[in-house]
C-alpha cells in the first residue's frame, strides 16, 4: 500500500498545468471557448458532432439504428470532433454544448435549431421524436429510464475513475485503482443479475438503456476499454457476455461504432458520416484488402 502520509492537501487548491498526465493539454477549470471557429453544417436534419468514444458511440449507434427502422428523418451528418485537439472548445461548440463534452447534437429537423447535449438527453430526444426504442407503458418506461440513468451514474466511476487510474494516470496509485476496480466489479454484478432476470435491460426489448449500457460495459466485456479484462475478470459474467455478444452482432450497431472512429483497423474506421454509401465504400475497402 502506498504510503498515504507522501501527499497532504494544500489549504487551497491550485491548477498545475503539469500535473494532469495524459490529458493535461485538454483539462481546464474553466468553461467557455479558447478560439472562434464555427462548426460545419451539412444538409442532413440531424447535425452530430463527436467522437468514437463510449459516449459517442451512444448517438450514432442510436441514428442507425433509427434509419435500420426506415425513419428517413434521423438521416444525419457526423462531424468528427478531437477531442485531444481541442476542438470541444470552439466557439461553435461551446455554443451546441457549453460543458465542452461529445455528443453534441443539433436537430435542425423544424423550424428552429434545437440544440442537445449530454448523450442520454440525446438519446431520450430521438427516441421520443422517431417513437422508438423507449417504452411509452409503465412500467416497462420507468425500468428503461431507470437503466439509462444508472449509466449516466455509474460510467464515471468506470471511465473517470478505474480507466484513468488504471490506464491514464501519470502514476499508479495502488488505492486508487483498488477503489475503482471494487466499484466497477459491483457495477458488473449489478449488470449480470438484472440480465439474468431478461433479455435486455428494460425487460424483452432492446431500448436506449441498451444503447447507452453496452459501449462502456459492452466495451469492457470484449476488452475494448483499457484492456482491463483480464484484470477485471469480466469472463466471470456470462449473462453480460451474453448481452454483450448479442448487441455487437445488430447491424446499426457495427456501423455506429465505426463513426467518427480514427483508430484501430482501417477498415473499422470512418472518421465522418455523411451518407449511408459512406459505409458501402469501407466494405469494399475491406473486401479489396482481403483480396
Amino acid at each position: 500500500m502506498a504510503d498515504s502520509s507522501a501527499y497532504t492537501p494544500p489549504k487551497i487548491w491550485t491548477w498545475n498545468k503539469e500535473n494532469g498526465g495524459r490529458f493535461a493539454n485538454i483539462n481546464r477549470p474553466i468553461s467557455g471557448p479558447t478560439h472562434e471557429k464555427d462548426l460545419p453544417v451539412g444538409r442532413h436534419p440531424m447535425q452530430l458532432y463527436s467522437l468514437a468514444t463510449p459516449n459517442g458511440v451512444k448517438a450514432t449507434v442510436m441514428l442507425e439504428e433509427l434509419l435500420e427502422l426506415g425513419h428517413s428523418g434521423a438521416e444525419y451528418d457526423a462531424w468528427l470532433i478531437q477531442i485531444n485537439q481541442g476542438d470541444q472548445f470552439s466557439s461553435g461548440f461551446v455554443a451546441v454544448n457549453p460543458n465542452s463534452k461529445i455528443p453534441a447534437l443539433m436537430d435542425r429537423s423544424g423550424p428552429e435549431p434545437i440544440r442537445v447535449f449530454e448523450s442520454g438527453a440525446i438519446l431520450v430526444h430521438l427516441a421520443e421524436k422517431f417513437g422508438a426504442f423507449l417504452p411509452t407503458r409503465q412500467p416497462a418506461r420507468a425500468e428503461c429510464l431507470s437503466w439509462l440513468f444508472w449509466q449516466m451514474g455509474s460510467a464515471p466511476y468506470l471511465g473517470g475513475g478505474f480507466g484513468h487510474f488504471y490506464a491514464y494516470a501519470p502514476t499508479k496509485i495502488e488505492y486508487a485503482i483498488d477503489r475503482f476496480a471494487m466499484e466497477v466489479k459491483r457495477q458488473l454484478d449489478v449488470l449480470d443479475k438484472r440480465l439474468g432476470e431478461s433479455e435486455y435491460l428494460a425487460g424483452d426489448e432492446y431500448t436506449i438503456a441498451d444503447i447507452a449500457v453496452w459501449p462502456w460495459y459492452g466495451g469492457l466485456a470484449k476488452g475494448l476499454l483499457y484492456e482491463a479484462g483480464e484484470f477485471l475478470q469480466v469472463q466471470e459474467y456470462k449473462n453480460v457476455i451474453r448481452w454483450t455478444d448479442a448487441i455487437s452482432e445488430r447491424p446499426a450497431v457495427k456501423r455506429g461504432r465505426m463513426v467518427n472512429r480514427g483508430w484501430g483497423e482501417p477498415s473499422s474506421q470512418l472518421l465522418e458520416r455523411h451518407d449511408a454509401s459512406d459505409f458501402e465504400l469501407k466494405t469494399q475497402d475491406k473486401l479489396a484488402a482481403q483480396s
